[in-house]
Formats: C-alpha cells, structure tokens, sequence
C-alpha cells in the first residue's frame, strides 16, 4: 500500500474550491523516476483517483490545489510565505534535502540559447485567456 499526502484543511478554506491536481512517484529513493502529475481535477475527485492508484502500488501521491495565479507579484508572495514558512521549521530530515538535491540536478534553464533576449511575463488577460484554452480542451 502507498501512502497519499494531502493538506488538512477547515471546512471553510478558499482553497477547497481550487483545482486540484495529484503527484504520483516513489515512495523510496531505490526507485529513480520522473514524478507523473495528473489533473485538474475537483478536491473529492483527486483525492478519490489518488487513493484507488496508491491502495495497490507502493507509490506516494500528493494531493495539493493549483493556485491560479494571474501576475508575477502573486507567484511571488506564494514563494515569499513558502520561505518563511520553511524557515520557522525546526525539522529537517537528510530525505528532503537529497530530495531538494534531485531537483537541482534535473533543473535545465531554457534560455541558455537565447541569453539576449528577456521573457516577459504574460499579461493577466493573456493568463485568463489560457485558462480557457484549457477548460474548452479540457471539456471537448
């Protein structure tokens, strides 16, 4: 049986009515592969999906709402309140931190070609205007 990680919500958080999506990967370090990430789907529904995957397979998946950002300054202060949460932790375990190395090592900057030119962030309606790409995709 596999394990799944969720947030521990109150009934009334804003957070319940996201999107969710699921991350499904190993439970241990002997297996070594890419996370599959599966969604958007309702609360009920990942959580659901996700336990019916990991009820048989030794797999972990992880349970956590989209946040549907529309501007820099918002990812920002996600990062931002994720920092200081992490800073305020007295736990640490060598599994996080050889789990933070791995992502490190698989990080690959895209714009090493192109070193002159600066992306632009998309503006709020351009966002916007994704999102419903990705509804109509999504519903067709």
């Amino acid at each position: 049986m596999g394990a799944l990680v969720t947030l521990d919500l109150p009934a009334d958080a804003p957070a319940l009515t996201l999107p969710w999506i699921i991350t499904f990967g190993p439970m241990n370090d002997e297996e070594e592969w890419e996370p599959v990430v599966c969604g958007p789907y309702e609360r009920a529904h990942a959580l659901a999906l996700a336990e019916a995957v990991v009820a048989d397979e030794d797999l972990m998946a992880v349970v956590e709402p989209l946040q549907p950002h529309v501007t820099v300054a918002q990812i920002q202060g996600d990062i931002a309140a994720s920092r200081l949460a992490a800073e305020n932790e007295d736990v640490e375990t060598a599994a996080l931190d050889a789990e933070l190395a791995g992502y490190e090592d698989s990080y690959h900057d895209h714009d090493h070609d192109d070193d002159d030119h600066t992306h632009e962030p998309p503006s709020v309606d351009e966002i916007r205007a994704g999102f419903s790409r990705i509804a109509a995709k999504l519903s067709s």
